[in-house]
C-alpha cells in the first residue's frame, strides 16, 4: 500500500457552484477524495486515509455506477445448469429449503437480470454541503450527493436521486469505490449470510452454508441478513462498509398489521456485478418492492460508506450502534413479566401432563417418559417423543425442591436416555440411537434420515448423561453409559482430530461428505474427562478442539446441527464458543480462549439489529402493540443465510446466547456481548403465551406459544436461568458465582447450576428458587435465591433489568421459618440499610443495572 508523508488538515474543500470542475475533492481531518473528470466522466482518482502523521492511500480506487434496468419484468427462471454444477442435487429431499435453493439461481440472485449500464458521473460540483453529481441517461436521470460525516468523521453519506426518462423495472447499486483483490483479503463479512478469509471456489459451501465468500456476485435478500451492511478488510487493516440507510430502504419486517417479511427492497452483495470485491447495495431491488418507474417517477437511494483503518468487527458495531441505534433495542424495553416469574410459570406448565404433553410409555422393559414432538421427523405418525434439556430437568427440580419432577419425571427421563443408547457390540456401540423416540412403531429415530452423527453421541448420550450425573454422581449405570460413548468418540475421532458428519446406519459408510463437521464434536470428551477423569478423554479433547479451531475457527467456516435443513449452521456456532472457553478453563491454554472470543464475535452476526426499535403502535392479531415490543432487534436466528428457517420464520425467541455473551463481555469489555444479551432477554412479553407463560420459537408464530414443542419451555427455563446466573456473577464481579455445568444439546451455549454449592460473598451456599413465600412486585426485577450451607441464613439476590431505576415491594418469607433479623446488602456485599425482618416485606430501590441482596438470619 502506498503511504504518503505529510498530513493533510483541511476540513473541506469548497470551490466554485459550477458544474464541470476538473477536480472535485471531499476531505475532512481522516478522509480526502478526489474525483477528476476524465471523457468517460468524473472517476474517483484518490482515497486517502489520515491516521497519527502519515496518510496512507487506497490503491485500485474506481467511483463507478451500475444501474440495471429491464422494460419488462424481468427474467426468473432458475439457472439449472449453474444450481447442478452447485451440487443443488443434494438437497432434493430436503422439503423446508428446496425451493429456496432454487429460489437462489433466478437471475436477480444471480445478479445476471437486467441491462446493466456502468457509468461515471458526467457533471460535478463541490460546495460547502458536499459534493454533487449529475448523470444524464437514455433511462434515467441521476443526482447524487456526497456528504462527509460530521461526527464519525470516516464515514461518507450518499444519496442517489433516480428519475425515469421511461418506463421500466429499475435498480442501483452503491457505487464502487475500490475493489480488494482476492491476495489482499484479510476478511469479508455480510452479516448473516457469509464470512472468511477468502473467495471459496466451492459454491455449495459458500451459496449454502456461509463457508467464505461465493465466487459470483450473487445478491442476497434483507430478510435474514443480520446488520445492513456487507464490509470488506484488506491486509492492510483498511476495512470499507457500505451500511443502509435505516429509513426507507429494507422491508420492515412487520409493516402496518402483518408479516411483510417476504418483501424484497433491499440488495447487498459482497461483489459488484463484474465480481470484484466489493461491498455493494442494490435498491430498489430489479423486478422487486418499488422497482417499476412510469417516466417522470423518482426514488431515492441513501446509504453511507465507512473507511476505516480498524478491524472488521470494529466498524461492523459502528454500524450496529452509531448507525442502527443498537442500544434502543434496550432502552425501550419495559417488561409485563420478569424472567424469573416466567421461569415459575414454566414449572407448572411442566408439571401437568396435559399442557407439556407428557409421555410414559414402556420401553425395554422400563418406563421411559419425554414430551410430544409434533414437528417433523421423517416415518413418524405423530407419535414423536423428545427430551429436550436434562440439564435445565434436573436443575429446576433440585433449587425448587418440587415433588412432581423429583417424583414423576426425573426417573422416566433417566430410563429414556439409557434406551436411546445403543449398547450391543458394533459399529455403532455407545452412540445415540436417535433423538426421537416413535412410540406406536416402538423405535428410536433420527430427524431427517438413517444416519448416525459423531456430534449427536456427544449430544445426546454424553451431554444429557453428563448433566444427570452433575445432580447424582452415583449413578453407577450412567457412569458406564458416559464410558462407553466416550470409547466410541474417541474410536470414530480421525488422526488429525477431526470427525465424520455422519455414518449410513446399514452400509456404516461416511455420509454428508461434502461437509467437514465444523461443529463442537469434542465437547463430548470434555464432560467425559470432568466426570470420569481419565487423561485419554481430555487428550482427545484438546487434538479435537485443535483440529476445529485450525479448520472452523481461524476460517470462519462452521456447520449447524439441524438435520432437517441439511445441517446448514446454526446456534451450534455459540456452542462451539463456550466448549472452547470451557476448555480453556480446565487446560488454561490462552488459544483456546482467543478462539473462544473468534467465534463469538462471528456469532454476533447472528443478532439482529435493524431496524431501529421505536414506540411506532402497530396491530398484531388484533392486538395493539408498540414496534419495540414485536422487533426482531436482539434475536438470533435458528439459520440464516440463503436457506435458514429465518426466511421464513424470522428469528426465534429462545436465547441461549445470553449468559454467554455476558461471560464473553466480562472476558472482552466489549460492550455489544452485553448488550446484545439484554436486547435478547428483557421485554419479550410479545412472543409468550399469556396461559402457559411459554415463548414461541420463531418470531413470526408471536405469541402462539410452544405450539408443537412443548419440550421448548425446558430450553427456555435453561437459558433463562444461565442468564440470570450469569449477570449476577457478573454485577458482582464473581463475589457471587455457582459452578456451571455442561451446555443443553443442539440450541447452543447455556449450561445447568445448582448441582454444587456456590459462593455468597465468601459463605457457602445452595441455588434456591422458592416456589411459594415470595413476591416481588416490579416485573423489571428478577430474582433468584441462596440458603446457606453452614447455617440458616437465607439471601435474596435482585437484579435490576432495566435501563432506569426501579422500586420494587417484596415479599419474602421462608415456610416454616423465623427470622430476626435482615439486611441489604449491595452488590460488594457491603451493608446498604438494615431492615425489619418479621413481616418478610420490604422495599427495595436499584440503581439502573443494579444488583442488591436481602440478607434473612436468625
Amino acid at each position: 500500500m502506498k503511504k504518503i508523508s505529510g498530513l493533510i488538515i483541511f476540513v473541506q474543500v469548497v470551490s466554485t457552484c459550477a458544474f464541470g470542475q476538473s477536480d472535485i475533492v471531499l476531505e475532512n481531518r481522516d478522509l480526502r477524495l478526489k474525483w477528476e473528470e476524465t471523457p468517460n466522466g468524473y472517476v474517483l482518482d484518490e482515497i486517502t486515509l489520515h491516521r497519527n502523521s502519515e496518510a496512507i492511500a487506497v490503491p485500485n480506487t474506481q467511483g463507478s455506477y451500475l444501474a440495471l434496468y429491464s422494460k419488462s419484468t424481468p427474467d426468473t427462471q432458475p439457472d439449472t445448469s449453474l444450481m447442478e454444477r452447485a451440487q443443488g442435487h443434494v438437497f432434493d429431499s430436503y422439503k423446508y429449503i428446496i425451493s429456496r435453493w432454487v429460489d437462489n439461481f433466478r437471475p436477480v440472485a444471480l445478479n445476471t437480470a437486467g441491462e446493466a449500464t456502468s457509468f461515471y458521473p458526467t457533471n460535478a460540483k463541490s460546495g460547502p454541503n458536499g459534493v454533487e453529481f449529475i448523470h444524464q441517461a437514455d433511462q434515467f436521470t441521476a443526482e447524487i450527493t456526497w456528504t462527509l460525516d460530521h461526527l464519525y468523521t470516516s464515514d461518507i453519506w450518499v444519496e442517489m436521486r433516480i428519475k425515469a426518462k421511461q418506463s421500466g423495472y429499475f435498480s442501483f447499486a452503491s457505487p464502487t469505490l475500490f475493489a480488494t483483490s482476492p491476495d489482499d483479503l484479510e476478511w469479508a463479512m455480510l452479516p448473516g449470510y457469509f464470512q472468511g478469509h477468502e473467495i471459496q471456489p466451492d459454491l455449495l459451501r459458500a451459496y449454502a452454508y456461509g463457508q467464505g465468500i461465493p465466487n459470483i456476485p450473487v445478491v442476497v435478500r434483507e430478510r435474514t441478513a443480520s446488520t445492513l451492511s456487507p464490509l470488506i478488510q484488506n491486509k492492510q487493516g483498511i476495512t470499507l462498509a457500505v451500511i443502509a440507510d435505516p429509513e426507507a430502504t429494507a422491508t420492515d419486517p412487520w409493516a402496518g398489521s402483518h408479516d411483510t417479511r417476504s418483501e424484497w427492497r433491499l440488495g447487498l452483495s459482497l461483489m459488484n456485478r463484474q465480481a470484484q470485491l466489493s461491498p455493494t447495495l442494490y435498491h430498489p431491488v430489479l423486478g422487486e418492492m418499488d422497482s417499476f418507474m412510469e417516466a417522470g417517477e423518482e426514488r431515492i437511494f441513501r446509504f453511507r460508506f465507512s473507511i476505516q483503518q480498524n478491524d472488521w468487527f470494529q466498524v461492523y458495531q459502528h454500524a450496529i450502534y452509531d448507525v442502527y441505534d443498537f442500544r434502543k433495542a434496550v432502552e425501550l424495553k419495559n417488561t409485563r413479566e420478569s424472567l424469573s416469574n416466567r421461569i415459575l410459570s414454566m414449572l407448572n406448565y411442566l408439571k401437568d401432563d396435559r399442557t407439556s404433553l407428557w409421555n410414559i410409555h414402556e420401553y425395554q422393559g422400563m418406563e421411559i417418559g419425554a414430551q410430544s414432538y409434533l414437528g417433523g421427523v421423517v416415518g413418524s405418525d405423530r407419535d414423536a417423543m423428545k427430551n429436550a434439556d436434562y440439564g435445565a430437568m434436573w436443575m429446576l427440580a433440585r433449587i425448587t425442591g418440587d415433588s412432581v419432577l423429583n417424583e414423576t419425571r426425573l426417573q422416566p427421563a433417566r430410563n429414556f436416555k439409557l434406551t436411546q443408547q445403543q449398547t450391543e457390540d458394533g459399529f455403532f456401540k455407545g452412540a445415540a440411537v436417535g433423538q426421537y423416540y416413535l412410540w406406536k412403531s416402538r423405535r428410536f429415530t433420527e430427524e431427517w434420515g438413517d444416519y448416525v452423527e459423531p456430534i449427536a453421541l456427544t449430544y445426546y448420550t454424553m451431554l444429557d448423561i453428563g448433566n444427570i450425573l452433575l445432580f447424582d454422581p452415583t449413578d453407577q449405570a450412567l457412569k458406564d453409559r458416559l464410558r462407553i460413548g466416550a470409547d466410541k468418540l474417541l474410536q470414530w475421532q480421525h488422526a488429525d482430530g477431526g470427525w465424520e458428519v455422519a455414518y449410513d446406519r446399514h452400509t456404516k459408510q461416511p455420509v454428508f461428505t461434502d461437509q467437514l463437521d465444523l461443529r463442537p464434536t469434542f465437547y463430548g470428551l470434555i464432560v467425559a474427562y470432568r466426570l470420569l477423569g481419565d487423561e485419554k478423554y481430555l487428550k482427545g479433547a484438546v487434538k479435537g478442539a485443535d483440529w476445529f479451531v485450525t479448520n472452523a475457527v481461524k476460517k470462519g467456516y462452521f456447520l449447524g446441527v439441524c438435520g432437517d435443513v441439511r445441517f446448514v449452521p446454526d446456534f451450534a456456532t455459540a456452542q462451539s464458543a463456550q466448549a472452547l472457553l470451557d476448555l480453556f478453563e480446565i487446560t488454561r491454554n490462552d488459544s483456546y480462549l482467543e478462539a473462544a472470543v473468534e467465534t463469538a464475535k462471528i456469532y454476533t452476526a447472528s443478532i439482529y439489529t435493524h431496524p431501529i426499535p421505536s414506540q411506532e403502535v402497530k396491530e398484531v392479531r388484533g392486538k395493539r402493540k408498540e414496534d419495540w415490543e414485536i422487533s426482531q432487534v436482539g434475536l438470533s436466528f435458528e439459520h440464516g443465510g440463503t436457506l435458514g428457517s429465518a426466511n421464513g420464520g424470522g428469528p426465534i425467541a429462545l436465547a441461549s446466547h445470553a449468559g454467554l455473551f455476558v461471560r464473553m463481555a466480562d472476558l472482552t469489555g466489549e460492550q455489544l456481548f452485553r448488550d446484545m444479551a439484554r436486547a435478547a432477554a428483557w421485554g419479550r412479553d410479545a412472543f409468550v403465551d399469556s396461559t402457559t407463560h411459554v415463548a414461541s420459537y420463531y418470531w413470526a408464530r408471536m405469541d402462539d406459544g410452544a405450539g408443537p414443542f412443548p419440550h421448548h419451555a425446558w430450553w427456555q427455563v435453561g437459558w433463562i436461568t444461565d442468564y440470570l446466573m450469569a449477570e449476577i456473577s457478573s454485577r458482582s464481579n464473581g463475589l457471587i458465582k455457582f459452578p456451571r455445568g455442561f451446555v443443553a444439546p443442539k440450541v447452543g451455549p447455556h449450561q445447568s447450576y445448582g448441582f454444587a454449592p456456590g459462593t455468597l460473598f465468601g459463605n457457602e451456599v445452595a441455588l434456591w428458587l422458592p416456589a411459594e413465600g415470595l413476591k416481588v412486585s416490579n416485573q423489571q426485577v428478577d430474582f433468584m435465591a441462596a440458603k446457606s450451607i453452614e447455617n440458616g441464613d437465607t439471601y435474596l439476590i435482585l437484579l435490576n433489568n432495566s435501563t432506569r431505576i426501579q422500586r420494587s415491594a417484596v415479599h419474602f418469607r421462608v415456610p416454616d421459618a423465623a427470622y430476626s433479623k435482615a439486611v441489604l446488602l449491595d452488590e460488594n456485599g457491603d451493608k446498604c440499610e438494615d431492615m425489619f425482618a418479621e413481616d418478610g416485606n420490604f422495599t427495595v430501590s436499584m440503581q439502573p443495572f443494579g444488583l442488591k441482596v436481602i440478607k434473612l438470619t436468625n
